[in-house]
């Protein structure tokens, strides 16, 4: 097979805290640089991008050194936690922004899903937008009007087709943006996570939607998920990346399993280093009695996750959700706080969930967490706040470790019947 992605030596620098390079001076002395033919002075400088822990450079590299190839109807599944870099390699890889050093080659149409209503703009309608996103990717108004019912039906917003998508809810926004990607006939097609804003139901019609793609039409797929069962089932080679290096790349297999026990060894304590008064989740980390932070718990110990949250907004009704996944990303159980009207006064919101001891099953676990107002706005959503491991030793259950057993403990009453 022949290679459409060929990435070399790839590196994304930026500058924290500002937009762009940031500093007169600094814009002026690369500028200097470049005209004598000379390397940027701030190529030298600057740290990993690993968002748990403070520096002392105002450089980070969100990729670094990055080397891949991807042949042509491969199905490339990215897998790396938030700050890793992947959502930045898909930028560069859609053009939508350039790399610091390194380089990229291309073969064939790329079309880009990398947040919701990529590529739209508000004040047109559904039916104007599809047509734009069409003659964006090179199609012809025959070409596009050919594919045109196929697309609505695919997004089932026929209803709304000719409303400005400004009124779509992040819902439709996804539908129809999914709907012109994948029916629009590009060469290389890239997802990112932002399918997990759509519903159980066209989640996975998307899933089928892209095996169709690259099975069927023989085209290639790059897809980010956090969702590990997705990954493993729609693509055939993974990469894992972490804090903006690329540590594995194999089978998608060797990757998800790479990617599960590499995550527990550190997992246990998110601490978002964005700059902002945004409302957001500040701090999430996992305790054992002592306030030490841990990622192993026996099983028969309650399970204590304290999370700090940022709340300039103050708005009435907002809570911390909180998910606790299985070892594939399915969501086993979900708990909410109602934030009171006190701590919306002061801004700030410290508090702490308790999972009552023996309630999970022995196996590594994975935790998300959320600040939101239902049904209206989320402000913030950190997948993978923490990862970690219940160890069980003695119970009932523990004669059968390894097998697959479930995630979950149930007290049931027996009792013989004659």
């Amino acid at each position: 097979m022949s290679t459409v992605i060929k990435v070399e030596n790839l590196s994304k620098q930026y500058r924290l805290g500002t937009v762009g390079t940031g500093a007169l001076a600094h814009d002026i002395n690369r500028w200097w640089h470049r005209v004598r033919g000379k390397e940027d002075p701030y190529i030298k400088i600057g740290e990993t991008n690993d968002r748990a822990t403070s520096g002392s450079s105002e450089y980070v590299w969100a990729l670094k050194d990055i080397n891949f190839e991807v042949k042509h109807g491969e199905v490339l599944g990215i897998i790396g936690r938030n700050g890793a870099g992947k959502s930045t390699l898909l930028k560069i890889l859609s053009r939508t922004t350039a790399p610091t050093t390194g380089s990229v080659k291309i073969k064939g149409r790329v079309a880009s899903l990398l947040e919701v209503g990529t590529g739209f703009h508000p004040e047109l309608s559904g039916r104007e937008n599809i047509f734009l996103n069409g003659a964006i990717l090179g199609m012809t108004k025959k070409e596009i009007a050919a594919k045109f019912d196929e697309i609505v039906d695919f997004a089932g917003v026929e209803r709304y087709i000719d409303t400005p998508v400004k009124r779509y809810s992040s819902g439709m926004y996804v539908r129809l943006a999914f709907a012109v990607a994948a029916h629009l006939e590009p060469e290389i097609l890239i997802v990112d996570e932002v399918l997990a804003v759509g519903d159980a139901e066209f989640q996975k019609k998307c899933l089928g939607k892209m095996k169709d793609v690259s099975e069927k039409d023989g085209r290639t797929v790059l897809f980010v998920s956090h969702n590990m069962a997705a990954v493993a089932n729609l693509c055939n080679k993974g990469l894992v990346m972490s804090n903006g290096l690329l540590e594995y790349s194999g089978t998608v297999d060797e990757a998800v399993k790479y990617y599960m026990q590499k995550s527990v060894v550190s997992g246990c304590h998110y601490v978002n280093q964005q700059p902002g008064n945004a409302d957001k989740i500040k701090e999430v980390k996992m305790v054992r009695d002592a306030k030490k932070d841990s990622e192993s718990f026996l099983f028969n110990e309650p399970l204590r996750i304290q999370i700090n949250a940022q709340l300039p907004s103050s708005v009435e009704g907002t809570h911390i959700g909180v998910a606790v996944l299985d070892k594939w990303h399915h969501k086993i159980f979900t708990n909410t706080y109602r934030i009171t009207a006190q701590q919306l006064t002061t801004g700030k919101v410290f508090v702490e969930m308790q999972i009552p001891a023996a309630t999970l099953l022995d196996g590594v676990y994975f935790m998300d967490v959320a600040l939101f107002v239902p049904r209206m706005n989320n402000f913030d959503y950190v997948a993978d706040a923490c990862t970690f491991e219940i160890e069980d030793l003695n119970s009932e259950l523990s004669l059968f470790s390894g097998a697959d057993i479930g995630n979950v403990m149930v007290k049931c009453n027996w009792k013989e019947l004659a």
